[in-house]
C-alpha cells in the first residue's frame, strides 16, 4: 500500500487529467531524508521532454536540517525515471495543443519514492465554474440523504 505523502491539489482544479503515470524520481539522500518529514511542495510544478528523458521543473523539497554540504538546490530540476516508450508517448502527447504533463502526488511504494504524472488539459474558467457547481450540487445531495 503506497504512504501518500503530498498531493497537488490545485493541479484538479486547473486541470482535466486524461490520463495518469507512474515514475520513479532520482533523488539524493538528504533529499528523500527530507521527503520522509513531508517538506515537499508541488504547487506550480511540471514536468517537461525532449522525447528522451523526462524532468519535474518546480519541485521544492526542502532541505534536510542535518544535511549541510550534502543538500541539494531545492528548486532543482530533477529526472524522472520512466520506460523509453512511455517517454516518446508523452512526448508526441504534449506537442498537441493543450497538453501538459503535471506531478499530481508524490508517494512511498515500498522504500521508493515515486511521482504520479498526470497527463492533463488545461482548464477554462467556465470549467472550473462548471466543476464547482456540480461539486456542490454532489455536497448537497449527501446532505440531504444523510438526514433521512
Amino acid at each position: 500500500m503506497p504512504k501518500i505523502v503530498t498531493q497537488n491539489r490545485k493541479a484538479f482544479h486547473d486541470y482535466f487529467v486524461e490520463e495518469k503515470f507512474e515514475a520513479g524520481i532520482a533523488l539524493a539522500g538528504t533529499e528523500v531524508k527530507s521527503i520522509r518529514q513531508g517538506t515537499i511542495n508541488l504547487k506550480d510544478s511540471y514536468c517537461k521532454t525532449d522525447g528522451k528523458e523526462i524532468f519535474v521543473v518546480g519541485m521544492h523539497i526542502s532541505p534536510y536540517e542535518k544535511g549541510n554540504v550534502f543538500n541539494k538546490d531545492p528548486l532543482r530540476e530533477r529526472k524522472l525515471l520512466m520506460h523509453k516508450k512511455e517517454i516518446l508517448r508523452l512526448f508526441n502527447e504534449v506537442k498537441k495543443d493543450g497538453y501538459s504533463l503535471i506531478p499530481l502526488s508524490v508517494y512511498f511504494k515500498d522504500s521508493y519514492v515515486k511521482v504520479e504524472i498526470g497527463l492533463c488539459k488545461g482548464k477554462k474558467l467556465y470549467d472550473k465554474r462548471e466543476t464547482a457547481a456540480k461539486r456542490d450540487a454532489q455536497r448537497e445531495i449527501e446532505r440531504k440523504m444523510g438526514r433521512d
